[in-house]
């Protein structure tokens, strides 16, 4: 089962957080259809948060079509996000990691790799292939 993590600290609401969390575990296939999310006391108890807050946060993924509530039973993943087959998510993830301590090695902080990985994926398709294959487009081509 997911275990939620919320920190009041930042400037993303608590409720806002669970979702994603959430949506991330679904794109991650740590969750599964059918699988039960954390009572709404648990989650009030391990994140310290109002049972509104996760009540809200629930509530949203449910209108995405992610999650239903079950009267008495709790909430239960109903929906999923992407279509990356487990092992090429765990394939990619583990080439991932291997970058990232790359990166740390060559002094890049959490804030730098950020800003690559945001760069990387503001490009354009085209250009983003091009880089991958070594491929160079001629300056007013």
């Amino acid at each position: 089962m997911i275990e939620f993590h919320v920190d009041r600290t930042g400037s993303v609401p608590a409720y806002a957080q669970i979702v994603q969390q959430v949506r991330e575990a679904l794109r991650l296939g740590l969750l599964q259809t059918g699988d039960r999310l954390p009572a709404v006391r648990d989650v009030v108890v391990s994140c310290r948060i109002n049972a509104n807050t996760v009540l809200k946060a629930y509530r949203e993924l449910e209108h995405f079509g992610l999650v239903e509530a079950r009267q008495g039973s709790g909430t239960f993943v109903s929906g999923s996000l992407g279509a990356v087959e487990p092992h090429d998510m765990a394939r990619l993830r583990t080439g991932l990691l291997r970058w990232v301590a790359e990166a740390r090695q060559a002094g890049l902080e959490d804030e730098d790799v950020q800003a690559l990985v945001t760069s990387v994926l503001a490009e354009e398709p085209a250009a983003a292939e091009r880089a991958a294959t070594g491929q160079h487009r001629e300056v007013g081509a």
